[in-house]
């Protein structure tokens, strides 16, 4: 979602803010601007409707020059993409402010502001907050304590960065539900939303937690809050395997992330695993023991990570023999909720940084909850940093919106927690030494499937006058045609939708005709022959079928149904073995049509608002 660089430096800020922006980019957003500041120039605001590049070119001539500035990529909430609400805001002359987030009394601060004299241009609660940072400054005459006054009026989360020309050294950032991370260098010092936009001029962070306040100079960090830590001891630096990657010789992130799988899954089993068990310790110390006393699964989610969740489910309830429900972040935190005793709270984010799913998290204060634990792909995000316990999935930065990779590492931790569960619960070793080992065989599955990308695209083709698309599964397999359905929505923007195919009769069946592709996931497993009859009832209406299936399902192949075969595998790991001809299917359909694809319209990598 919308992105934030800062810096204070002894050297012109605008280059290291537009770079900071362009590594931001992949979050999605639909504008960006800049402001800087110089004893000369005074504060100068430069904004563009439209990609970074657009902003750019704006800077060429002249570049603007400070050695202060904030900038800021929006993804529209309150107002519509425009460069009049395009960040940073300002108030008169003196104050400038980027923000991420929402403020949710923002109506009823401008009315009080209005009542006030100050007048607003933009449709944002951004603006709010820079008039409100101007009048009460004014009125304490300190920076701090003016900024301290609007946190306190503010309702929401967020994350601002304020620069102020009385103040012309300094900048005060501060964060309430919307991540925030301060870059240190040497003579100079930043703040961003990601770490990544800062990565080319500091490897060592401080990742601000909830409520807390820094003000920055060149020289010099104070953070204000309830964690009196120096800040020595909260600097993390990271290392190589952190930075940004390029697209290579793919023509773009989303098919270089699905090439990605194979070796991303072999980094999530490395030191996991060992003579055919999950090692206890993948999960944090002291998980064997809270292990042991897990009598049930709760998995909170959004949007794919959601569907890996109800593939887990399946696992949790056939394998370890626990009962699991797996809720949608954004509806379990408004709603009061029944917990088992002694369940596990599971919560999954490729970014750590999911509103719902850390609200969701903070607001599990039911005795009952065990524990907490989070799949998580981003080191010391809020999500990690917040729970009892954490597998990182190892899958490496994702730079497209649509997931890929993060998706089949996400079942692979999940599979891994299943097993160690299980085993604390009756699993038999030999049941576990055939999953570990169904599971520890897929990236060499995931790579014989990579070689039918010649004929998906093929298939893809198709698929460009089409307007609607259903997907169908059973079991496991269920959500994996609910997660081909989202790819196909997400970068294509054909609608589509996943079903369960024994629920054809009640509903979608009277969608089916000569025009609606319906997309089956078929591998050789137990419901097989069920799948089998649900898509007669398919061809009986003159549908046109896609059946992803092991060749020994014997599906015929005639000139209403297409049929692709994928190498035989054990029907538990089938999810992570069958998603990825989805994922293909979804980005050459999405190539054919012209659409960005890896920066979707209207879509977001990190949501960090509700």
């Amino acid at each position: 979602m919308c992105g934030i660089v800062g810096a204070v430096t002894h050297r012109d800020v605008a280059g290291i803010l537009l770079e900071g922006l362009q590594r931001l980019e992949y979050r999605g957003y639909d504008s960006a601007g800049l402001s800087v500041y110089s004893e000369s120039d005074g504060l100068q605001r430069i904004r563009r409707l439209g990609k970074v590049s657009e902003l750019h070119s704006a800077c060429q001539d002249p570049r603007p020059a400070g050695h202060v500035g904030i900038a800021h990529t929006r993804w529209a909430t309150h107002g519509s993409p425009s460069e009049n609400n395009a960040h940073p805001h300002v108030s008169g002359d003196k104050i400038s402010v980027v923000h991420n987030g929402i403020v949710e009394n923002h109506e009823a601060l401008r009315v009080e502001l209005q009542q006030d004299g100050y007048c607003f241009v933009s449709e944002t609660d951004t603006e709010v907050i820079a008039h409100l940072l101007a009048r009460e400054i004014e009125k304490c005459g300190d920076f701090r304590e003016g900024v301290d006054a609007v946190l306190d009026r503010l309702h929401g989360a967020y994350a601002i960065v304020v620069q102020h020309i009385d103040y012309p050294r300094t900048l005060l950032a501060a964060r309430a539900g919307s991540p925030l991370v301060v870059g240190l260098g040497i003579g100079e010092n930043f703040v961003a939303s990601d770490p990544q936009a800062l990565r080319p001029v500091t490897d060592r962070f401080i990742f601000l937690e909830e409520g807390e306040i820094v003000e920055l100079s060149a020289e010099e960090i104070s953070i204000f809050g309830h964690n009196r830590a120096s800040v020595e001891s909260r600097t993390v630096k990271l290392d190589d395997h952190h930075e940004t990657g390029d697209k290579g010789n793919f023509r773009h992130f989303m098919l270089k992330e699905i090439f990605d799988q194979p070796d991303a899954l072999r980094q999530t089993l490395q030191g996991r695993v060992a003579d055919g068990r999950v090692l206890d310790i993948a999960f944090g110390i002291g998980a064997g023991e809270m292990f042991a006393k897990v009598k049930a699964v709760r998995i909170v989610a959004c949007g794919s990570s959601y569907y890996t969740g109800l593939v887990a489910q399946y696992w949790f309830e056939q394998i370890a023999g626990l009962p699991c429900s797996v809720e949608i972040a954004s509806e379990l935190r408004y709603r009061k909720v029944a917990v088992l005793q002694d369940t596990l709270l599971v919560t999954i984010s490729q970014s750590g940084e999911t509103a719902d799913t850390l609200a969701a998290l903070r607001n599990a204060t039911d005795s009952r909850y065990l524990a907490s634990l989070c799949l998580c792909n981003v080191p010391n995000s809020s999500l990690v940093r917040e729970s009892d316990f954490c597998l990182m999935i190892q899958a490496g930065i994702e730079i497209c919106v649509a997931s890929t990779k993060a998706f089949t590492n996400q079942l692979a931790g999940l599979l891994l927690l299943v097993v160690t569960l299980g085993r604390h619960n009756g699993l038999s070793e030999d049941e576990q030494q055939e999953i570990v080992a169904a599971l520890s065989a897929t990236p060499d599955l995931l790579e014989q499937v990579l070689k039918l990308d010649n004929q998906i695209e093929i298939i893809a083709e198709r698929f460009v006058e089409k307007r609607n698309a259903l997907f169908l599964g059973r079991g496991t397999n269920y959500p994996i045609a609910l997660e081909g359905a989202l790819k196909l929505k997400e970068i294509s923007y054909i609608h589509a939708e996943g079903y369960p195919a024994g629920e054809l009769k009640h509903g979608p069946l009277a969608l089916v005709d000569d025009d609606m592709p319906v997309i089956a996931v078929a591998p050789d497993d137990d419901l097989l022959e069920k799948l089998k009859s649900n898509l007669q009832e398919v061809r009986a209406r003159g549908g046109e079928l896609y059946i992803f299936a092991h060749e020994s399902s014997r599906f015929p192949d005639d000139p209403d149904t297409t049929v692709l075969h994928l190498p035989a595998c054990h029907s538990i790991i089938s999810p992570l073995v069958y998603v990825l001809p989805m994922q293909l299917l979804a980005y050459h359909v999405a190539v054919f049509k012209g659409t960005d694809v890896d920066q979707p319209r209207n879509l977001a990598k990190s949501v960090t608002v509700e």
